[in-house]
């Protein structure tokens, strides 16, 4: 086959021609297949006379022609010069009349012995026994799962012709393409070209004709018979029958306690799709998320994902759409058929059953007398939430925090750990929220948090009975009048009452209720007893509690 390259000059008049004249002027720089005897090939045409008057066009029939190459399907110039042509390639060709019509030509179109120009561009070859063309571009690390029939995808692509014209793409509909693998919803090209993907690998498939649209094409955007190329970014997949994927990215030693249903759970979360767009942040809002987990409050995934977390867990919770959103998504950064990422941190957990949780520390020998409800106590403390963060401490001041148990003066977890302390005794607190300050949290604490202290009991008053301000340890003194009538002028002012009680408190003889400030408390006293409020107390004023309350059990004035 003789192939004569010229330039433009040559085709002004070459004389008699043996062969068909090809001039390729116009080469594309990568040429990855020529046409050979037997492809398939399409192409665009503007056929003419030495004159330059046109006798066909594929052009304004707007079709494009398809065919088979080299195999006498085309008149002999024909089949000869589209041989050897590239998609995109453009050649002149100039077909002697015996490689054409010849002496017959075509009846009111072609005369007899005609010489035929033909301006060609190839736009498309392909060959019967070509198999699919897949090139990874891109392939993230590492690819713990690749795509397999069955499984549903959610995928971005640029969907061209062989020759680089454009018919479709996912990015101009502002969202991916999803649907099942294998399940002859796909072409068969795309159905084999996704298999074996990664999520946010990126993949080149070129389609010939008979796995893509064949010879009826598509519509008016493919041609039959036209190979695609398909420019495929896959975001993510799974299987409808996928579970919930579990990563422990972090977990603290020891691991006392595990989450399960039922507790209330603190943790901060990072949600991101499967190609690591965030879709929303705890950390972002300063705030932890807190839910009961197991009961249905938050999506079927997570549910799972937190059972069996320890408190400073990290973990990384991956979730099929089916327990998740589904294929609705969720407003418009969680597209439908998603597949959601969640990194948590558990920052505690606990169950509205949980008591106050006591960790013995130091326990001093030979410890008999412990605290009780109404006991007058000095300790020190350290507060903090669970993963460690400092919130209060007795120590910032000159002196250790005092209290008078049981008297709703500290929060009620709090005062059960201080009780049956021995004196130098230190302990660790562990106080649920519901014993703590609750889900409205307080100034420095978190709403529902779960409170660990560190206590040391540093002293402890005995108490007295509630609403006593005074007990004696025996019998009142007979007369009780006329002892605290220490001038003996018939009228007990504030002076000569505080003078008595602190007498009986210095011999033993009774006790105040425990206080950093006893003349405050005898002075509480002694309103009591001045009942016209005149600034002295009279006999008919002075009366035992016993008196008042019909009760032997304690006396007090």
């Amino acid at each position: 086959l003789l192939l004569s390259i010229l330039g433009a000059p040559g085709l002004a008049d070459p004389g008699p021609l043996e062969d068909v004249v090809i001039d390729r002027y116009y080469i594309p720089k990568i040429c990855l297949r020529e046409a050979q005897m037997g492809d398939f090939i399409r192409y665009h045409y503007n056929g003419t006379f030495k004159d330059g008057k046109k006798f066909d066009s594929s052009y304004d029939r707007g079709a494009t022609v398809a065919g088979v190459v080299g195999v006498g399907r085309l008149i002999t110039g024909m089949d000869r010069g589209l041989q050897g042509m590239c998609v995109n390639e453009r050649r002149h060709l100039i077909v002697p009349p015996h490689l054409g019509y010849g002496s017959i030509g075509v009846a009111g179109l072609i005369p007899p012995d005609a010489t035929l120009y033909f301006d060609v561009i190839m736009l498309d070859i392909w060959n019967k026994d070509d198999k699919l063309q897949i090139t990874t571009l891109s392939k993230p690390e590492p690819c713990r799962r690749t795509v397999q029939s069955s499984d549903f995808v959610r995928y971005h692509y640029n969907g061209s012709l062989l020759d680089g014209t454009p018919f479709d793409s996912s990015y101009s509909k502002g969202s991916t393409y999803d649907t099942y693998v294998g399940s002859g919803w796909l072409i068969k090209g795309m159905d084999q070209g996704l298999l074996g993907m990664c999520a946010g690998e990126k993949r080149s498939i070129i389609i010939p004709p008979f796995l893509a649209y064949g010879e009826k094409g598509y519509g008016t955007v493919i041609p039959p018979q036209a190979s695609l190329v398909f420019s495929v970014l896959l975001v993510d997949f799974h299987n409808p029958k996928d579970s919930i994927s579990l990563e422990q990215l972090e977990v603290p030693e020891p691991c006392e306690r595990r989450a399960a249903s039922g507790d209330f759970v603190r943790y901060h979360y990072n949600g991101s799709l499967l190609d690591g767009t965030l879709f929303d942040s705890s950390y972002s809002r300063n705030h932890t998320y807190d839910t009961y987990i197991g009961k249905g409050y938050i999506i079927p995934g997570m549910d799972q994902g937190l059972q069996g977390v320890c408190v400073g867990e990290r973990r990384r919770v991956v979730i099929p759409p089916h327990l998740a959103y589904g294929e609705n998504g969720a407003g418009d950064k969680i597209p439908g058929s998603a597949v959601l990422i969640f990194d948590v941190h558990v920052i505690d957990f606990h169950n509205p059953s949980d008591p106050v949780e006591i960790q013995t520390v130091y326990r001093p020998e030979g410890c008999n007398l412990t605290t009780r409800d109404r006991d007058f106590i000095r300790y020190h403390y350290n507060c903090s939430l669970l993963d460690g963060t400092r919130l209060f401490s007795s120590h910032d001041y000159e002196k250790p925090q005092e209290v008078t148990l049981g008297t709703n003066k500290v929060i009620e977890g709090l005062n059960s750990g201080l009780l049956n302390m021995c004196v130098g005794e230190r302990r660790v607190l562990i106080i649920p929220p519901h014993l703590g300050h609750g889900e409205s949290g307080a100034r420095g604490v978190p709403g529902s948090a779960v409170l660990r202290f560190e206590v040391e009991l540093m002293s402890m008053e005995e108490g007295v009975p509630e609403g006593y301000l005074f007990i004696w340890h025996g019998e009142p003194p007979e007369s009780l009048y006329e002892h605290m009538d220490l001038n003996k002028d018939g009228e007990i002012p504030a002076d000569e009452f505080s003078s008595f009680i602190r007498s009986q408190v210095a011999e033993g003889k009774g006790r105040l209720l425990p206080s950093s400030d006893p003349e405050k408390v005898i002075a509480d006293m002694f309103r009591n007893q001045d009942r016209n409020q005149d600034g002295k107390i009279t006999p008919e004023e002075l009366k035992l509690k016993s008196d008042e309350e019909q009760e032997k059990i304690h006396e007090e004035l």
